[in-house]
């Protein structure tokens, strides 16, 4: 069966390029019988000696595709699968494979909290349903709040008496999702409270919150915008696990993206508010990751932005779309600045992604070399602690390597040597969240055939992959 849903994926993704996705199997020798006990005869993960000739062959030929992948150099010899198994755990908590095949494998012992879905095509029951359930069971953050288990087989008799044996019998509704009708609809909890629907939810934001109000006003008027529309974003992301919800939404992308600016407008407003004062309720929590969920990355809006330009710039609408984009973006809001000036500049631009590109490296050296100057800090190790920051994808302010980066100054000035460290860290935090995650990459061929991946961001080389068939100089 693993081998059939291998083939058949390879068999897609080759009549559809579009549908690439990064596929492994892993498998070992095991008894093909059901468990008579419902444990799961978790396999030897090192022994493939057992396998038959074709199973062999075929896992040979699997390994290969991984290998060709990811250019690594494994096969079914008892070292090097051993090694296989490891680093197929790894990529699998890296996020680096989409779909793994397994038979009995990665079920006890193995958790990813960022593996979402499991699909079952095993009649599997009892303690064994349990353990192969429980890999989907661990919550990451707020967008990933259960698992997804995708049954091939009706299993609904067998998971009621495992969640019955092993747990609280009366826990079903706990430990199962509700159907999409109740989440969209509305439903009644066991204790006979009235639960609101997504419906629900969308109508009061309508009634309650129009967008052709101009502004929410009044601190408990946008208390109740920020708990309802955060009502509505967790609603959201227990509906994207359904089909069904698909052309359901009850709202256009850009009133949603109308609502996500608004959100982010209280966010920033109420940030700064508790910073002012110790009177600002602490208890409305907004909510992030899930607005993150549906980020708009820059190359979606350069992708707007060349669209715009293509038009002459001319398309006012497109230019609105720009806009509304940005302000709904927990991350583009700081860079608001940069991509609005650039914007106004691409009149007479050619290329307009390397145009961006050669905007953004200059701005960030002369905005860096204002800081430096302000702040008469240490140029070269200024500049090599930026470029660690970019590496690592933060702002390090433990430890002493900002007092490096300072000109001396005296320790008994009566705390302004704390103050004067802290406004550095502040600017280089600004700087640093306007630049970050705008570079993007490019893969070009340079002359000994090797393909090479340099990341603006970071300012460094990503890979260098060997690729002696493509021409010299083509970009990829």
């Amino acid at each position: 069966m693993a081998k059939l849903y291998y083939q058949e994926f390879k068999k897609q993704m080759a009549a559809d390029p579009a549908r690439e996705l990064r596929i492994a199997t892993i498998f070992s020798y095991g008894a093909n019988e059901e468990e008579s006990d419902g444990i799961l005869d978790e396999e030897n993960s090192e022994d493939t000696s057992a396998l038959d000739q074709p199973s062999r062959d075929f896992l040979e030929e699997a390994i290969k595709d991984y290998n060709k992948m990811f250019h690594t150099n494994y096969d079914t010899s008892s070292d090097k699968f051993q090694n296989y198994y490891k680093d197929v755990s790894l990529r699998m908590k890296n996020k680096e494979l989409d779909i793994l095949i397994v038979v009995n494998m990665f079920l006890t012992g193995f958790d990813a909290t960022t593996m979402n879905t499991l699909w079952v095509d095993k009649n599997l029951k009892m303690h064994g349903l349990i353990q192969a359930f429980s890999r989907t069971n661990r919550i990451l953050n707020s967008i990933k709040t259960f698992g997804n288990i995708v049954c091939f087989r009706n299993l609904q008799k067998r998971v009621d008496s495992a969640i019955s044996l092993f747990g609280d019998k009366s826990a079903g509704g706990i430990v199962l999702m509700q159907s999409f009708k109740d989440y969209y609809y509305g439903y009644e909890s066991v204790d006979g409270r009235r639960m609101p629907g997504y419906v629900d939810l969308m109508e009061d934001l309508n009634h309650k919150f129009p967008l052709s109000e101009p502004q929410i006003v009044g601190e408990q008027s946008q208390k109740d915008f920020i708990v309802l529309f955060g009502a509505i974003l967790r609603m959201r992301n227990l509906l994207l696990s359904f089909d069904e919800f698909k052309g359901n939404e009850l709202i256009s992308e850009r009133d949603l993206q109308d609502y996500l600016g608004r959100y982010q407008d209280l966010r920033d407003e109420w940030k700064r508010k508790r910073q002012e004062s110790t009177d600002i309720t602490n208890d409305v929590v907004f909510e992030i990751e899930l607005i993150r969920q549906i980020e708009i990355n820059i190359d979606y809006i350069l992708m707007l932005v060349k669209k715009y330009h293509d038009t002459h710039c001319e398309d006012k609408e497109v230019l609105i779309t720009i806009h509304k984009a940005i302000d709904a973006s927990p991350e583009l809001r700081s860079k608001k600045k940069l991509i609005e000036t650039f914007i106004a500049g691409i009149n007479d631009v050619d290329d307009v992604m390397n145009e961006w590109h050669s905007y953004v490296m200059e701005q960030r050296d002369h905005d860096l070399n204002t800081i430096i100057a302000e702040e008469k800090l240490k140029p070269e190790d200024t500049r090599k602690f930026m470029e660690h920051a970019f590496r690592d994808g933060e702002i390090k302010t433990a430890g002493t390597d900002i007092d490096r980066l300072m000109p001396p100054i005296s320790r008994f000035g009566g705390g302004g040597r704390a103050k004067k460290k802290q406004g550095v860290i502040d600017k280089l935090k600004t700087f640093f969240e306007k630049y970050f995650g705008i570079g993007g990459s490019v893969s070009f061929i340079e002359p000994s055939h090797k393909e090479i991946t340099y990341d603006f961001d970071r300012q460094e080389t990503l890979s260098m992959v060997a690729e002696p068939e493509t021409p010299y100089g083509e970009k990829v």
